[in-house]
């Protein structure tokens, strides 16, 4: 499952928000570096992702292949300044917090309509917020609405047995006029407002949803949630910068530029997005000139890419991290020993130091140091097979301690370019450990990540780009949720859990900073996870490709890119 030292921005906004906000920095005004009047203009980008979205339709999916392009084609509320964690105004102009936090007024952009010719209005804000709160059935599934129920929690009528929280922050939405949009949430919330800069949270056309089959949907025999309407796969209609063109899985998906989008129209005709699972088929279909950019740079291969005067390297500013998840409901994980045994018997820095070229540091904790709440004084897990098999036979078992562990294939991640080479060291460390490891693996789409985020899996290789700077996104993500990848609606880890919840309503930034860090500290000593690397990703592009701007949470647009001529 996204950076420096400006995450603060988000507790900034929600204290000062009831003074209203101010513009600056959306795609009007020109703030995307690589744009102005000198770009070269029209052309295609071939870019290259890990595998095929999931669907297009930012309520249904969490992964980073389906947001990268929903993202040229919804828009949201508020946004992220390029390249950073600043918020900006974006289909909302301004917002103003009222009601000790619990209220919130957004004036809507004039001038917005969807591509498929719907006015972008208050209504139209209310209807998608209303759809996600309404969502019934299949929806309802962990696997289905992913970030809603991280972010907002349950529905209107929760069914106890979808796994979904049974709270939810989200109370009402009503358009006051034409362009005035008002949420009411349940209780205050410190990390509302960044959340909407999520593109799970993006506006799409009311006449599309309706006529498409937005909100049909089912979940097969292994818990997977799969949308049945032609909404997110054929006619995806949001008011961003490129519309879907064509879309053959396992292919090719093609964006044309939306010649009426209401701010600075795209520089490229068209964007072809291919999936190419393989990391050494990537690199040489950019060598070749098969495509012109890529994502999720195997770190071996960065000194040859800065070797050749064609092509270039990208940072993104590191904000991830990369974890081996528990099902503690499944024994013996059910067991602390065990789950420490196994924290000693992860070679952590020996994955780190074979496989990260240097792009990457062993994690303490669940969130990357430059997040807020980071803490320095968390229980260390050196790796040391003799300390694992102590608690082992501490815990009154026999060795070797057999356990299931899973990792993706057909996929590479920022924090984990080669998941089949970490889970081969770490299975390798984890023999030497009293462990017996049983290999599994699963296609990423939609197998695996529907199966860990469902709690089907005992362990499992997994990890976070953060979507925006908040502790809450990262920890609150993991462990504040009571069904999040554990298979059960009770949380089996109280403590942290209500540590969390206490955490995310307080809006002063030093008495926050120490909620989290405790709740950091707790977290670490009971380990629901063991993480293990937060790292530098790298985009590599061919040397001509201008005005693409990294971004810490991967929001990264198309519109501001270029080929240079």
């Amino acid at each position: 499952m996204r950076f420096k030292a400006a995450a603060l921005a988000l507790v900034a906004a929600f204290a000062v928000a009831a003074a209203g906000c101010g513009g600056g920095g959306d795609k009007e005004e020109g703030s995307a570096a690589g744009g102005g009047g000198n770009a070269t203009q029209g052309g295609t980008l071939v870019f290259a992702g890990a595998s095929d979205p999931v669907v297009l339709d930012g309520a249904l999916v969490s992964d980073g292949e389906s947001l990268r392009v929903i993202r040229q084609i919804f828009e949201t509320l508020v946004d992220l300044k390029p390249g950073t964690l600043e918020l900006v105004p974006h289909l909302a102009t301004k917002w103003k917090a009222s009601n000790g936090g619990k209220t919130w007024t957004f004036t809507i952009r004039e001038g917005v309509k969807f591509q498929d010719g719907t006015e972008f209005n208050a209504e139209a804000v209310c209807k998608n917020f209303n759809r996600w709160f309404n969502f019934t059935g299949s929806f309802q599934n962990p696997s289905a609405t992913y970030y809603w129920q991280t972010v907002f929690g349950g529905f209107k009528k929760t069914d106890p047995k979808s796994g979904a929280p049974e709270e939810s922050l989200f109370k009402s939405c009503q358009a006051t006029d034409e362009y005035t949009a008002v949420i009411n949430l349940t209780k205050p919330s410190a990390a509302f407002l960044g959340a909407l800069a999520l593109s799970a949270f993006s506006m799409a056309s009311p006449t599309a949803m309706d006529k498409y089959g937005a909100n049909e949907g089912r979940v097969d025999a292994d818990g997977v949630f799969h949308p049945t309407g032609s909404f997110g796969t054929k006619h995806p209609i949001g008011t961003g910068p490129f519309k879907l063109e064509s879309w053959t899985r396992g292919d090719r998906l093609t964006l044309a530029r939306n010649d009426d989008y209401w701010g600075e129209k795209a520089h490229l005709d068209k964007v072809i997005v291919r999936p190419i699972a393989d990391n050494a088929a990537r690199l040489q279909a950019l060598q070749t000139g098969e495509i012109q950019g890529y994502d999720l740079v195997e770190p071996q291969d960065i000194k040859t890419i800065e070797g050749d005067s064609n092509l270039q390297v990208l940072d993104r500013p590191s904000f991830n991290v990369a974890y081996v998840g528990f099902n503690s409901s499944m024994p013996p994980l059910d067991k602390l020993p065990v789950r420490q045994a196994i924290a000693y018997g992860l070679d952590r820095k020996g994955v780190i130091d074979s496989f990260y070229a240097g792009r990457a540091q062993v994690a303490t904790q669940f969130m990357p140091p430059s997040v807020p709440g980071y803490s320095d004084s968390v229980k260390k897990y050196d790796y040391d097979p003799a300390k694992a098999k102590a608690l082992l036979e501490k815990a009154g078992l026999t060795l070797p301690v057999k356990i299931d562990f899973w990792y993706p294939t057909d996929v590479s991640r920022p924090y984990m370019p080669d998941p089949k080479r970490n889970f081969q060291a770490f299975a390798a460390s984890l023999n030497k450990s009293g462990f017996k490891v049983v290999p599994h693996s699963a296609p990423w789409s939609p197998d695996y990540l529907g199966k860990a985020n469902q709690g089907l899996l005992q362990v499992y290789l997994l990890g976070w780009t953060g979507d925006y700077g908040d502790p809450d996104n990262f920890v609150g993500t993991f462990f504040r949720s009571k069904q999040l990848q554990w298979g059960t609606t009770k949380h089996p880890y109280p403590s942290i859990h209500l540590g969390l919840e206490r955490a995310l309503a307080i809006t002063d930034q030093e008495q926050r900073d120490e909620a989290y860090k405790k709740a950091n500290d707790d977290i670490m000593r009971q380990l629901p996870g063991v993480p293990y690397a937060n790292s530098k990703p790298a985009l590599a592009f061919q040397a001509n490709v201008k005005g693409y701007v990294p971004s810490p949470t991967t929001a990264e647009d198309f519109d501001t890119v270029y080929i240079q001529k």
